[in-house]
């Protein structure tokens, strides 16, 4: 039975889904779009709303809370000066998951573009649509 048993394992132990979940939010908001399996989009997506929700509003509370999940302090500020005030007059679904047609090569695992929505990055050098 699989009572009160939520969220996926995605095969991985405790630690590691943390340390998964660190690093793709952070590459998320550092880059605005990233290429990743669909699971994992689905997953770690509520997770990425609630941050930019508590980016919405810069508290010393709310920029510590958010220091326990997005490590580095380069994307921490651009967070809360940047993404946080873009999505301040909209109230959810700050991001997107786009299907990919073609699975990944090498383990036929379905993809998917996670996206932050209207917010172009300044790394890339392209707008989004």
């Amino acid at each position: 039975m699989r009572h009160r048993v939520r969220g996926r394992g995605l095969g991985r132990t405790t630690s590691h889904r943390t340390a998964l979940k660190r690093n793709l939010l952070t590459s998320l908001f550092a880059h605005g779009r990233i290429v990743t399996t669909l699971p994992k989009a689905k997953e770690y997506r509520p997770y990425a709303e609630k941050l930019i929700t508590r980016a919405k509003v810069k508290s010393l509370h709310n920029i510590r809370r958010v220091a326990r999940t997005i490590q580095d302090k380069t994307v921490l500020k651009k967070l809360f000066d940047e993404i946080g005030p873009h999505f301040a007059d909209r109230n959810g679904g700050y991001t997107r998951i786009l299907k990919l047609a073609k699975p990944r090569l090498g383990d036929n695992g379905a993809q998917a573009i996670f996206e932050l929505v209207g917010f172009s990055s300044d790394q890339s050098g392209e707008k989004s649509k």
